[in-house]
């Protein structure tokens, strides 16, 4: 820790000028009297007040990634325009069971990622590069031992003289959220039981049946762990495994109904909700 000390600075001296008849004596120092106002330099102080917008700041991106890297359970990132890693933390590195950043900066997710992970966070990417927020996005990620595992992805573009310049991002993992490791147990078989049988009918009494609670409960523990209800996260689920689906070369109604949606209509509008763009021009973009 660094030690300020801060001295008391004692009052100004006020130097009298030596009398004319007697040269070479020396000056007098002389306090002022104690209702004579301390005389000092003037210096304007700087405006303040709720209106007044602080100077910009320039941060060392270097300090920024430093800094999560004592943040185990967030992954942190900044990529160029070009969506190359320029600065990632630790946690990244031990996501990906690599040892050294100069394996990652320079890259892109889908030289670093497995399958259809790599080419959904470049196609993210892509999307907040033209200029939208990606704010608390529940998404697989890859954990230490290489299985994949459920986050909350926030990703802005980075402006440089009002013109996007990269990204930045982070992803924090669920299960490692401080208060909420004993909710998300309690929750693991209803999440396995989701991502095993998403094309299935399920239903909340299902879910009920696996977690012990009262509906109740089970919406309450839902929304504080993923911001969400059961249902919502299910059709999320649903989504993800079209978007890797999407990658082969399947029908688009084939894929709809394999991933648990009704028809294909209702397929596309949600996947226009939550991904921003219809199936088709997903898989045409993957393509490009």
């Amino acid at each position: 820790m660094v030690s300020v000390q801060h001295i008391q600075r004692q009052p100004a001296l006020i130097l009298d000028k030596a009398p004319a008849t007697a040269p070479g004596l020396p000056q007098r120092r002389i306090p002022p009297a104690a209702d004579d106002p301390p005389r000092m330099a003037s210096r304007a102080a700087p405006p303040s007040g709720p209106d007044v917008k602080p100077a910009p700041l320039t941060v060392d991106a270097a300090e920024v990634e430093a800094l999560f890297d004592s943040i185990p359970d967030v992954l942190f990132f900044i990529k160029d325009r070009e969506g190359r890693y320029t600065h990632v933390n630790a946690t990244m590195l031990r996501r990906l069971g690599l040892r050294s950043r100069r394996e990652i900066i320079g890259r892109r997710a889908i030289e670093l990622y497995p399958g259809g992970l790599g080419v959904t966070y470049g196609l993210q990417d892509q999307q907040v590069l033209d200029g939208a927020v990606i704010d608390n996005l529940l998404e697989l990620q890859l954990f230490p031992d290489q299985e994949p595992g459920w986050c909350l992805t926030c990703k802005r573009p980075l402006l440089v003289d009002g013109q996007v310049a990269g990204l930045v991002g982070i992803s924090r993992d669920l299960a490692s959220r401080e208060g909420l490791e004993a909710d998300y147990a309690s929750l693991r078989e209803a999440l396995v039981h989701m991502n095993r049988h998403y094309a299935d009918n399920i239903r909340i009494q299902d879910l009920l049946a696996i977690t012990g609670f009262s509906e109740s409960k089970l919406e309450r523990t839902f929304q504080k762990v993923f911001q969400l209800a059961p249902l919502q996260l299910l059709s999320r689920i649903r989504i993800q495994a079209a978007m890797h689906r999407l990658h082969g070369p399947g029908s688009i109604a084939g894929i709809a109904q394999a991933c648990g949606f009704s028809d294909q209509s209702a397929f596309t509008r949600r996947f226009v909700a939550l991904v921003g763009m219809t199936p088709g021009e997903y898989r045409r973009l993957r393509t490009a």
